[in-house]
């Protein structure tokens, strides 16, 4: 018996769904990202306004002064949908886990310098409810901004800050004991030196426009908060006293603040690239909020450094500003 085998070139009817083509093309095959993302923000057939604000529809472009023509312009260059997102951060608890199990395993916590050790967690742990703050603001800008390319990866966002306020959680209860937690939250209520802080991140909870959110907390407070702790203090100063145990328990946040500005900066630079309008609106939020977070992280940074805080801080803020004005904003 012969058989003749033969092959046949099936040709798709289509590539993919009708939704992700209008914004894609229709002769190209979408990503996991463009079919997660594309063309999935409700934007019709909405039976009432929200009783809580009446003057906008449930998702609402004009929530926010930024006008943009096409809301998915605002891509993620991570990429990330859930499954991508979800596989990125259980490689890095993976680290982390290790991380922490070769600390307790070996005692590392106990040949820190007792003084070092103290002022660690002093700088440390009350951050953990900044980063709670933080959960929750992008949660907000989930709940209010418009377009899944905008508000999916701001979801994303606020669950890797919650768990940054575990990591900093338990980073105290392996260094020190649950009291230091208790100590925390008392010097994030009560202590002077966090209360500057503390009304920062509150004003920013009642922030109503979504993109304004998104450069008080992701752009400006971030910007400055995570380069002046994790990579001056922990990285700069604790690590090179014995505390290498301390740069170990916090090796997620600025490995994630650096992936995660990628996600911002393209934001906001898509963003003010549209118009003029948007530029000036951008430039004016920046530069409010930048003085006002700088104002708010003088006491940690005199905590962390006390012999040279604003030369750091500064150091710190130049960066950010130069951060900012290769997105396009004119910095005032």
């Amino acid at each position: 018996m012969t058989i003749d085998l033969k092959t046949v070139d099936i040709k798709p009817l289509r590539h993919t769904y009708a939704h992700v083509a209008q914004y894609i093309g229709a002769d190209k095959t979408a990503s996991r990202y463009q079919e997660g993302t594309m063309g999935a923000q409700p934007a019709a057939n909405f039976h009432y306004r929200p009783t809580w604000d009446p003057d906008h529809d449930l998702f609402d472009p004009a929530r926010t002064a930024i006008v943009m023509s096409n809301w998915y312009a605002l891509k993620d260059p991570r990429q990330f949908y859930y499954a991508s997102w979800t596989m990125t951060r259980a490689r890095q608890q993976d680290t982390m886990e290790a991380n922490f199990e070769f600390v307790e395993s070996r005692g590392m916590a106990d040949l820190i310098p007792e003084a070092l050790t103290a002022q660690a967690l002093a700088v440390l742990v009350p951050l953990r409810h900044a980063a709670w703050g933080a959960n929750m603001n992008n949660s907000q800008i989930c709940a209010l901004g418009y377009g899944t390319a905008f508000t999916a990866p701001a979801m994303f966002h606020a669950m890797d800050n919650l768990g940054i306020a575990q990591y900093l959680t338990r980073l105290a209860l392996s260094v020190s004991g649950p009291q230091v937690l208790d100590d925390a939250k008392a010097a994030w209520l009560d202590d002077p030196l966090w209360q500057a802080l503390r009304r920062y991140v509150e004003d920013t909870l009642v922030v109503a426009d979504p993109v304004e959110l998104f450069v008080a907390q992701n752009l400006v407070l971030d910007g400055l908060l995570y380069p002046l702790v994790y990579d001056r203090f922990v990285d700069e100063q604790v690590a090179l006293k014995n505390g290498s145990a301390i740069a170990m328990l916090t090796a997620f946040m600025p490995e994630w603040h650096d992936e995660s500005s990628r996600w911002v900066d393209a934001v906001v630079k898509t963003m003010a690239a549209e118009s003029e309008d948007n530029r000036a609106c951008l430039a004016h939020w920046t530069h409010q909020w930048e003085e006002q977070a700088a104002a708010a992280l003088l006491p940690v940074a005199e905590l962390a450094f006390p012999a040279c805080a604003h030369a750091v801080l500064d150091e710190v803020r130049e960066q950010l500003r130069g951060r900012i004005a290769k997105l396009g904003i004119v910095w005032q």
